[in-house]
């Protein structure tokens, strides 16, 4: 298929593809959708920040009836939505439904991270804008980080309580991020709490075959990694990745379901975390039944309801 006459050079369908003229043609996402002052379903109000000149976030909270009742503080989920890192959006329909949700279960600040995309952008951007969103999160204790402080996470926000999570990529980047933030440290020497990886995006070659849809958009987005599918990035288990025994946080939890491509390496990377020398705790969630990203798809499945209240409830633990 042409698109107004252009040659089709990278046809990854049905998740993107890329023509002659470098025009890129997204296949897979939802509509875009204004953030609102309270959902008409669970009351969440959310709106949109501006984290830098190219970054952007969508920042989100529960009921003020909730939040300002005893002058409570509430945990905050910094979020990477999904897409292989080529396509999807935090201002997307997909990511407010379920993030509307996911707050109002939890009873969280939730900042959704706007990171920019492949193949416009180069993976090392994707991770950076990561990082950068969250060292601008925890900037909030500072007493002059240089920035323009949000009310939300000054009048709401637990500092103490700082979670990281995504699904699919964007539970790659977590693990990565977590990662960094072990070695490098926080600013303000904020500590991560938990982090949260739905279905996370992890790839080995002994595990996946090269010619998969799941390697190809790997190879895609990140077309100088040297060793493919085995790049430490996707590959937590590679000899050259980072030891695992730096990952930044105290707990972590692993979500995985049956029907998922990304299920066995989930399940491995928990294993591995618990053996490796790493002092925190890990808990592994496997949804029988279900498919990659399954509660955002179809939030309404009494499934995705119950895989929602258990994330909810690690947060709270």
């Amino acid at each position: 298929m042409d698109f107004d006459g252009n040659e089709v050079v990278i046809d990854l369908s049905p998740v993107i593809r890329v023509y002659k003229d470098g025009h890129v043609e997204r296949l897979f996402g939802s509509p875009y959708v204004p953030p609102s002052p309270e959902d008409s379903v669970t009351g969440v109000s959310s709106k949109d920040l501006t984290i830098s000149s190219d970054l952007k976030a969508r920042i989100y909270h529960p009921k003020l009836s909730i939040t300002t009742s005893n002058n409570q503080k509430l945990p905050i989920l910094v979020y990477y939505h999904g897409g292989g890192f080529c396509v999807g959006s935090t201002f997307s329909f997909l990511s407010q439904r379920y993030l509307n949700l996911l707050v109002s279960e939890a009873n969280i600040v939730t900042v959704s991270v706007q990171y920019s995309l492949a193949p416009e952008h180069p993976l090392s951007v994707i991770y950076d804008d990561s990082w950068t969103a969250l060292q601008w999160v925890t900037a909030h204790v500072l007493e002059n980080p240089g920035i323009k402080k949000e009310p939300w996470l000054i009048d709401h926000g637990d500092f103490k309580k700082i979670f990281v999570g995504g699904d699919s990529a964007g539970g790659n980047i977590a693990h990565n991020v977590v990662l960094r933030a072990g070695v490098e440290g926080l600013n303000g020497g904020v500590k991560i709490l938990g982090g949260i990886l739905s279905f996370p995006y992890f790839l080995s070659s002994t595990e996946n075959r090269g010619d998969s849809l799941l390697s190809k958009i790997w190879v895609f987005v990140n077309p100088s990694a040297e060793n493919g599918i085995d790049d430490p990035k996707i590959n937590p288990f590679v000899e050259k990745a980072p030891s695992l025994t730096e990952l930044g946080c105290s707990r972590l939890l692993v979500c995985v379901a049956e029907k998922d491509e990304l299920r066995n390496l989930g399940i491995r990377y928990a294993e591995v975390v618990k053996k490796c020398g790493w002092k925190g705790e890990v808990e592994v969630v496997e949804v029988e039944g279900e498919g990659h990203c399954f509660q955002i798809l179809n939030p309404d499945g009494e499934k995705a309801k119950h895989l929602i209240k258990r994330i909810a409830e690690f947060i709270k633990q």
